[in-house]
């Protein structure tokens, strides 16, 4: 009895251990996504800030939003600018990893500097320079473009919703390609040589060997790194609101991000606030979907 009493003990010792982290976790995630949906079946505004209780309203909020042409724009504009960046952001780091795999270590060693810098960088100093490149009056893009012999003297490239979108998708890829560049070179290095040899040996070209040894190799971290990818593109706040602070539109250029800050914070509207939020969580879920069927789908495989 006493030996069965000390497995039993030894069985669930783990469990005990993980307790804590799990209960702080659950409180430290729990409760802010709890509040946030409640304070969304509420009229939340700048009244209740100084002390008078929020009204319950319900789903009033949600049946606003959900008439309101407004959020589907931004709804739309957020959903084609994140995958339009999450897609841009792995061709270009999965191709910086695979030319990096055949760099001599000098130069890999100095790319792989420059890109852990450039991921490194703070968001507000890199998207300072950023302005300063795009600047109207003394922009070196306006500059470069001119001497090429483009019509582009004193261009504002942040007061047009088309060019404004151009500038933020160069910022954002430029500062999430070192991620996926680093994770699938990561990658790289553990596929066995034999398997390239024995591909080679068979005649397979470049092209063959990419699509046919080396995708479906590295295919669980592609996965992983391409959900992650999406979800921190639908989430971008900081160079959209810089950038719209700078001289864009905020009104033509909002994502749900800006767009709930702006209710919120800008406007006092915390209650339809909160529904934006929910709603962008359930987005979140949908375009992640896919993601998540397909590393279980392969876990199952494996």
């Amino acid at each position: 009895m006493s030996e069965r009493t000390g497995r039993a003990r030894a069985a669930s010792l783990p469990y005990l251990l993980l307790t804590p982290a799990v209960l702080a976790l659950c409180l430290a995630l729990g409760y802010p996504l709890v509040r946030q949906l409640l304070l969304s079946f509420q009229e939340f505004g700048l009244a209740q800030q100084f002390g008078r209780p929020p009204d319950w309203v319900g789903l009033a909020n949600y049946r606003e939003l959900l008439t309101d042409a407004y959020l589907w724009r931004v709804t739309a504009r957020t959903v084609v600018f994140c995958l339009l960046n999450a897609a841009l952001t792995m061709v270009l780091g999965v191709g910086l990893a695979l030319v990096m795999r055949t760099m001599s270590k000098p130069v890999r060693l100095l790319t792989q500097t420059g890109l852990l810098l450039a991921w490194a960088m703070p968001v507000v100093a890199s998207l300072t320079v950023w302005q300063w490149l795009f600047d109207t009056q003394y922009g070196v893009v306006n500059y470069v473009l001119t001497a090429l012999g483009g019509d582009f003297e004193g261009h504002g490239w942040l007061l047009r919703p088309l060019s404004f979108f151009f500038v933020a998708t160069v910022v954002v890829v430029w500062m999430s390609v070192p991620f996926v560049a680093f994770t699938v070179y990561a990658a790289l290095t553990q596929l066995p040589g034999e398997l390239m040899e024995a591909a080679e040996i068979d005649g397979a070209g470049m092209v063959h060997r990419l699509r046919y040894v080396i995708l479906p190799s590295i295919r669980p971290v592609l996965l992983v790194v391409g959900l992650l990818q999406v979800i921190w593109d639908l989430r971008v706040f900081t160079q959209i609101f810089i950038l719209q602070e700078a001289g864009g539109s905020a009104s033509e250029t909002n994502l749900l991000g800006t767009y709930i800050y702006r209710l919120g914070i800008g406007g006092g509207d915390f209650g339809t606030s909160a529904a934006v939020a929910v709603f962008m969580l359930a987005l979140t879920v949908v375009l992640t979907a896919p993601y998540v069927r397909a590393m279980l789908r392969q876990e199952r495989q494996a």
